[in-house]
């Protein structure tokens, strides 16, 4: 009778905790749950009390103090963790039955009555303890038990599919490979659709929640993207809502997989399923692979369409997916949408439907097409793109939803489609493929592209926004690559352009830190000017006549350090056009700067930058190697070969101090307006930079030789010899800035010499006037004086 005693024991333990657990008997209780397993082998009986018991772990456990929670934890949590090594016991019954409780885990439904004394714990104290005992991990592991139980498993997904809201549970979970093993069940039998929906949610929350990069290393396997492949397909053949949904979920689970090139999705044939899929609706060609699948233009067809537009943008950049991009006319689908925003309704896409998968078909075309070049060109490309861009600065009213990401900014506007359009037209054009580019201009690409920047720049004067500032850069880009070493384009740009060039290039200097993107304006600009205007005699002499030089030296005054060496090389290419030397010399800017002051001035801070070393009033200090940067101090003798530039030479191209000097030998060195004695002390560095940079070049000579091996006596002379000649100049410099700060100082003290007699003669004179002041009071009031 003693079994029947143990039951009848059991029965009053669960009535007695029938509203909950208290955290100090929840190990004792634990200990019952595993005597009941281990009699459960030989009586069946036990099952009903098992489970009733286990029932109530699916209630709130009951605390008595605040602290019970932290002092009870370990307890807790390893009763938690008994409780999913149940999962083992050959019971159908108590697996569900713990299966629940884990699910009731995540109910917030308090009991109708407690235990007098006593208060629930916190709502998530369960969760957090499920976490510590790694329930999560036990249960991924237990689905190996119920391989072959259909509702067993469905219920083991339903717990897990709750636990996996915790990162932590999520993490633990990977751990087990619990990705792979759900994904190898997504096609199992089951006439309620649970399997796939649970396993799936579950899929989505490890790839979002726990480490990705895990999650997809166990799901890259050929049998895992085949298991996902066919569970997508039959879904998508599916007529009902939530099979639309469940294949929506798929295809971001696809989407996340993508992204890894290391997942076979070309290899399994789900990438040319997916491609296929994208395309159908506007290529419109019979393929066998969608056989079945219907568009029906719901909300959840429509997020389909973009997330199938996604993957292709993902798959581009996978060269082996190229060809399958081509075979499935991946361009003539995305051009489908390079067309004006027309008014659809019914049964079509709605208006705001359309504009946005308009956008996003520009957006990915700017992946694709610099993919398959070939099929670019052969679509005509280049031409839907200037017609549509025509249309877009055209005046036909058009009210642009912006409701997209890609919309962003393009709210009644159709700045956004121009936006997606120029940056498709970028991503070709930056291939520098000559087909592509004659073929755009043939087609007067550079008049229309400076009508958008007209365009653009009257609309930034009443509204600015980044899309606008993107805009304008991307149509400098793409005509500096037009124009690049073809003069015929450069005359063709300067027509019109340098009046637009022009305009940019008075942009306010305060405006560069604004941080909206001025200043990738300004440099592609400058970019611009580089390749369209430079190398070209009329568009050089139009840029020089309409004060452009004015305008780079304004530019150059800000000594902003980003700009500055841009702006030096410009004006050096400039320097052969004998107008440019004209203006440079007469231009002033703030406070009468000169050209010359602003270069001297830009000198000093490059060297500052360099950690040259000066002495406080600019002087030389190391006359062996005047020019030396700290950089060059640290740097050991590395002995390079003959076609191998130094440091010292490669330096030259890097630095702004050789531009800075170009400009001097076109200005001249001498009688030059605007310098102070500090100036002309720099300006004897400058001067000589050339000798100073041939010594540094033969000391490095001399150093890489002394290396290797000991010269001969004539070589080790004539080093010497050279390295002195060096040595000799920079004193000769020492000695010129020393006179100059010679001159400044004699001149400072004649000057001071002069005011001193000025305010000597001021006070001679003051006291002259007293004098006559005291004699007239004394002839008024002394009549002696007054006779």
């Amino acid at each position: 009778d003693l079994e029947k005693e143990q039951l009848k024991a059991l029965k009053k333990v669960v009535k007695h905790f029938e509203n909950g657990f208290p955290l100090k008997d929840v190990a004792q209780i634990t200990e019952i749950l595993n005597l009941c397993a281990e009699k459960l082998h030989e009586q069946e009986a036990f099952t009903e009390p098992l489970c009733e018991l286990i029932k109530l772990f699916g209630l709130p456990f009951l605390k008595r103090k605040s602290s019970d929670e932290a002092n009870y934890s370990v307890e807790v949590s390893q009763s938690i963790t008994q409780l999913g090594y149940l999962m083992g016991v050959q019971s159908s019954q108590v697996r569900i039955q713990i299966c629940k409780s884990v699910v009731n885990f995540f109910n917030m439904e308090l009991p109708g009555k407690l235990l007098s004394g006593y208060q629930p714990t916190s709502p998530n104290y369960k969760i957090r303890m499920a976490e510590t005992g790694g329930l999560a991990e036990i249960l991924v592991l237990s689905l190996t038990l119920v391989e072959n139980q259909l509702t067993e498993k469905l219920w083991v997904l339903k717990a897990l599919q709750h636990l996996s809201t915790s990162g932590e549970s999520c993490e633990q979970m990977v751990n087990v490979q619990a990705a792979r093993r759900l994904c190898l069940c997504l096609n199992g039998a089951d006439p309620s659709g649970q399997l796939l929906f649970r396993s799936s949610d579950i899929l989505w929350n490890l790839l979002e929640k726990a480490s990705k990069e895990a999650a997809v290393i166990q799901l890259r396997s050929l049998e895992c993207v085949h298991a996902l492949k066919e569970a997508f397909v039959e879904l998508a053949c599916g007529f009902r809502h939530c099979d639309h949904q469940l294949r929506n979920d798929l295809l971001v689970i696809a989407t996340l997989l993508s992204e890894s090139s290391a997942v076979p999705m070309v290899e399994s044939g789900f990438a040319k399923i997916l491609i296929v899929l994208a395309t159908c609706t506007e290529v419109k060609l019979p393929n066998p692979l969608v056989k079945g699948f219907k568009l029906t233009y719901s909300y959840e067809d429509f997020e389909m369409k973009k997330l199938l537009f996604n993957i292709i943008g993902i798959l581009s950049r996978d060269l082996s997916a190229a060809q399958l991009l081509s075979e499935n006319h991946v361009i003539p689908a995305l051009l489908y949408y390079v067309k004006q925003n027309q008014r659809s309704g019914f049964p079509d896409w709605s208006a705001a439907q359309y504009e946005e998968l308009q956008l996003h078909a520009l957006a990915v075309l700017a992946s694709v097409a610099p993919l398959l070049v070939d099929k670019y060109l052969s679509c005509q490309a280049n031409t839907l793109l200037l017609m549509f861009l025509e249309w877009c600065i055209g005046q036909d009213p058009f009210f642009g939803r912006g409701n997209s990401f890609h919309g962003t900014g393009g709210r009644g506007t159709k700045l956004a489609q121009m936006r997606y359009s120029l940056r498709a037209l970028r991503s070709v054009v930056a291939l520098y493929d000559n087909a592509v580019n004659t073929n755009l201009c043939d087609q007067g690409a550079i008049s229309q592209l400076l009508d958008i920047l007209k365009y653009a720049a009257g609309i930034s004067k009443e509204k600015e926004s980044i899309a606008l500032l993107e805009i304008q850069v991307d149509v400098f880009f793409i005509l500096s690559v037009l124009c690049e070493d073809d003069n015929n384009k450069k005359e063709l740009f300067s027509c019109e352009g340098i009046g637009i060039l022009i305009s940019y290039l008075k942009l306010d200097p305060t405006r560069l830190c604004s941080g909206v993107g001025h200043n990738c304006l300004l440099l592609s600009a400058l970019d611009c000017l580089w390749s369209c205007v430079i190398g070209c005699c009329i568009a050089e002499d139009s840029f020089i006549e309409k004060q452009g030089i004015f305008l780079l030296l304004d530019l150059l005054a800000v000594k902003d350090n980003n700009l500055s060496n841009i702006i030096l090389g410009a004006l050096v290419e400039f320097s052969d056009n004998p107008k440019t030397v004209l203006h440079m010399s007469i231009w002033r800017g703030k406070r009468d700067q000169t050209a010359a002051n602003v270069l001297v001035q830009l000198w000093r801070q490059e060297e500052m930058d360099l950690g040259v070393q000066r002495d406080q009033y600019g002087k030389i200090v190391d006359t062996k190697r005047p020019l030396i940067t700290s950089f060059q101090k640290q740097q050991k003798v590395i002995p390079v070969p003959a076609c191998c530039p130094s440091f010292s030479i490669m330096e030259v191209s890097e630095s702004a101090r050789a531009k800075i000097y170009s400009l001097f030998c076109k200005l001249g060195f001498e009688n030059l307006p605007g310098l102070s004695a500090k100036d002309v002390v720099t300006l004897a560095i400058i001067q000589h930079y050339i000798d100073f940079k041939v010594g540094e070049v033969w000391s490095e000579i001399s150093a890489e030789i002394k290396e290797e091996f000991r010269p001969v006596t004539s070589d080790e002379s004539t080093l010497k010899l050279i390295l002195e000649v060096t040595e000799n100049t920079g004193r000769m410099v020492l000695g010129l800035q020393t006179e100059a700060l010679g001159r400044q100082h004699d001149q400072e003290i004649k000057e001071e010499k002069k005011i001193y007699k000025e305010i000597q003669a001021s006070q001679i004179q003051r006291e002259m006037v007293n004098k006559s002041w005291e004699n007239f009071l004394a002839r008024t009031s002394n009549y002696e004086a007054l006779k």
